[in-house]
């Protein structure tokens, strides 16, 4: 009996091993695809694989694809995202809080720039669209707060003016990949350009 529990407990911990090692790889797999994307668009998987220390085979045991690979790296970017503004502080007023997110959302879109940039030319819009999940709920949240202290104009729908709101950051984020504007620009406009759109006068409010 105690020969069978060691054999067990032996057994366990290599699973446990092989566990950790697949969690390993997959994370070093995604932190590499983030890299060499960045650096090179056209990176293939190949090139994925020996910047993660992994063969191929490995990473395709976790990846069957690259469209695959870059569904689980839309994923894991998104997630990063929501990890870093749901810590933010968004207390004070409504206008301050909107200052506060549109900053740490305007400098995690523009680090992020050229993946996406390869994400959304990849993947199918709707998907692309539709990982915004609870960034779009927080800024849902932030314009019905601003409505309710008469910051905001409530002459538009919340809907609309989320979609305008994601629509501004990446389309920004767009133009300056293309180089038809600098990040300069961007920061400089950005918050000006969403006081406007947002801001309660007589005949909005």
């Amino acid at each position: 009996m105690r020969h069978i529990g060691g054999m067990l407990v032996a057994q366990g911990q290599r699973e446990r091993a092989v566990r950790s090692d697949s969690t390993r790889n997959r994370e070093a797999i995604l932190a590499a695809a983030a890299d060499c994307l960045t650096a090179n668009p056209a990176a293939s998987l190949a090139d994925i694989a020996l910047a993660a220390g992994v063969g191929r085979v490995t990473l395709y045991g976790h990846f069957s694809s690259r469209s695959d690979l870059l569904h689980a790296l839309l994923h894991h970017t998104m997630a990063r995202v929501e990890s870093e503004l749901a810590a933010l502080n968004l207390e004070g007023t409504a206008w301050h809080a909107l200052d506060t997110l549109v900053a740490s959302s305007w400098k995690l879109l523009n680090d992020l720039n050229a993946l996406r940039g390869v994400i959304e030319r990849e993947l199918p819009e709707a998907e692309a669209h539709n990982s915004h999940g609870d960034p779009r709920a927080r800024v849902e949240h932030l314009l019905a707060r601003g409505r309710a202290d008469g910051s905001f104009r409530k002459d538009q729908t919340i809907e609309w003016q989320t979609a305008c709101y994601f629509s501004i950051l990446h389309g920004a984020a767009s133009e300056i990949r293309e180089g038809r504007l600098t990040e300069a620009e961007v920061q400089r406009n950005l918050p000006q350009t969403l006081r406007l759109l947002l801001e309660a006068s007589n005949g909005s409010s």
